[in-house]
């Protein structure tokens, strides 16, 4: 594809997308060809062109240009002439944070084709999108706000010998960064690593997943349109064994930050160590969430309501979605009766249709991966309640899908992989538990520790349970609340580093410190016996 026709991409996106709008996904959709974004263009220098597959139908949604080790290396190059310039990283604050909220204005005003993209791309119901994207916007405000008004406000730390010396201390942005970024919220987990890293002065090259990667680089453009200048936003699309490790062990690359798979995020790791550079690293990994249920929750009906919620709401792929269901003792029962009930009719269907509550996960390969998970937790005694298998017509009439109905496993160990595992998909353990201190420990019963909810009526208790948790991110009677203020991360195998708030700023930053002497005196160390060293 020739460079001219690449920059037309969105513009047939955007036209696509309207009128995808008004029709269902039997519908015959245009197929449009998307490059990787370098430079603030459209380019097609990748060798590779793979086809974005819709998960609900098998059908081809678009086209992406995918790069490897060589592109990577031009977009971290173009990254950091795009620092060094001075044009974005030494902007006043102020300056930056206006054209964040232009973005953010731009990218509120795309939600709409940027909601039946992320639908067609991942599956996830366009209702769920719909409520998620319309927060998306807030972190590119909140960041954008942050860094003009107190992100980069100085210190003026008191010194031992503060008589003679005065010590200033700031801070400054540390140059490119690499973004890996998944494929079960794309346009949001990308948004919250870009936000801060742009308000922090950053430049950066993203890589999104190949699963999905096209609001990834729509953001971009977005952006561009906002004003931010050629260079200091990348994105180059690839596989992870080879894109991936290409950016982690870049050695212009001064920070990775990767949201993904414990087993992914070492491997991440492993690679920044081989290459020999130290550098920052945050890391989003996997999760395995409990809910604690307590006999004195309001209402069982009500705990069964918002478990389903926290459990099924994108299919279960999500890193804070409840796994672990633990209920207490005096309400198991009337508990699993009523989840069961609501969980069997939860409908399966196409995900642009609003009254459709699941749709598919995200690929045959995940799909396949939840069952021989779901196989192995009965081998190992569980119980299955309800679900546990691909749908029949009865359940979904959409036969080319990646469907799995939600799934609900009971009479599980600690040692169960139902219960030791994360299964990324539509699948739950239901177990039981008699005393406070025993649910805690159950809960706490992983090497996990990212996510976590009490449902309960007590106050006190709630305060009580959740300084035990351990977990980075707790909810009491909800889950799946999330603010760009309010930090994000994890414990354990989980990962390491925070989003969100003044602490991811700090992550994407690091200070300098200078020290003025004011003193008039000479200072003569090698020639009077009586001078002073502090």
């Amino acid at each position: 594809m020739s460079r001219p026709l690449v920059r037309t991409v969105g513009t047939l996106v955007r036209s696509a997308c309207r009128q995808f709008s008004a029709v269902p996904l039997a519908s015959a959709s245009p197929l449009v060809h998307y490059g990787l974004w370098v430079d603030g263009a459209w380019v097609e220098n990748a060798s590779e062109t793979v086809t974005v597959e819709n998960p609900a139908t098998g059908e081809a949604v678009a086209t992406v240009a995918s790069g490897g080790a060589s592109e990577i290396d031009a977009a971290v190059r173009g990254a950091r002439r795009a620092f060094d310039s001075g044009e974005w990283s030494e902007m006043p604050p102020r300056a930056r944070c206006r054209i964040l909220f232009r973005a953010a204005e731009l990218l509120r005003n795309s939600l709409p084709e940027l909601a039946e993209i992320e639908t067609r791309q991942t599956g996830r119901c366009l209702r769920e999108y719909k409520a998620q994207l319309g927060r998306v916007p807030e972190w590119l405000e909140y960041q954008g706000s942050y860094a003009a008004t107190k992100g980069f406000e100085g210190r003026l730390p008191p010194l031992v010998d503060g008589a003679d010396h005065v010590n200033l201390v700031w801070r400054v942005p540390l140059g490119v960064c690499g973004l890996i970024t998944p494929w079960n919220h794309p346009l949001l987990i990308a948004t919250k690593k870009v936000a801060v890293a742009l308000a922090a002065g950053n430049t950066m090259v993203l890589k999104p997943p190949l699963e999905a990667p096209l609001t990834v680089l729509r953001l971009a453009e977005i952006l561009h349109q906002a004003g931010v200048p050629p260079g200091t936003v990348q994105v180059v699309p690839g596989p992870g064994p080879t894109a991936g490790d290409a950016l982690a062990r870049h050695p212009l690359v001064e920070r990775v930050d990767f949201t993904g798979g414990t087993v992914t995020g070492l491997n991440i790791a492993r690679s920044m160590a081989d290459a020999g550079r130290v550098r920052s690293f945050g890391a989003e990994l996997g999760g395995n969430a409990p809910i604690l249920v307590f006999a004195d929750a309001r209402s069982v009906e009500e705990a069964v309501d918002g478990v389903a919620f926290a459990a099924f709401v994108a299919s279960g792929q999500t890193c804070v979605s409840a796994k672990r269901v633990l209920v207490q003792r005096e309400i198991k029962a009337e508990f699993q009766e009523r989840l069961v009930a609501k969980v069997k009719a939860l409908r399966l269907a196409d995900p642009m249709l609003p009254d459709t509550d699941l749709g598919p996960v995200i690929s045959q390969t995940q799909l396949e991966r939840i069952e021989g998970q779901v196989k192995r937790a009965l081998e190992a005694g569980a119980e299955l309640l309800c679900g546990g298998r691909r749908p029949g017509r009865e359940r979904c009439a959409l036969e080319k899908g990646y469907f799995y109905e939600p799934t609900v496993l009971t009479n599980v160990s600690p040692e169960n992989p139902a219960f030791a595992e994360e299964i990324f998909g539509p699948v739950i353990s239901l177990s039981e538990f008699q005393s406070e201190q025993e649910g805690i420990a159950l809960a706490n019963a992983s090497q996990y520790g990212l996510g976590g909810a009490i449902w309960t009526s007590d106050v006190r208790r709630a305060h009580r349970v959740a300084k035990k948790l351990r977990c980075g991110l707790i909810w009491v009677n909800c889950h799946h609340r999330n603010d760009p203020s309010s930090p994000w991360g994890g414990f354990g195998q989980s990962g390491i580093g925070r989003e969100n708030g003044p602490d991811a700023f700090e992550e994407y930053t690091t200070t300098q410190s200078l020290t003025i002497r004011t003193s008039e005196a000479r200072e003569n160390w090698f020639g009077d016996v009586n001078a002073r060293y502090s």
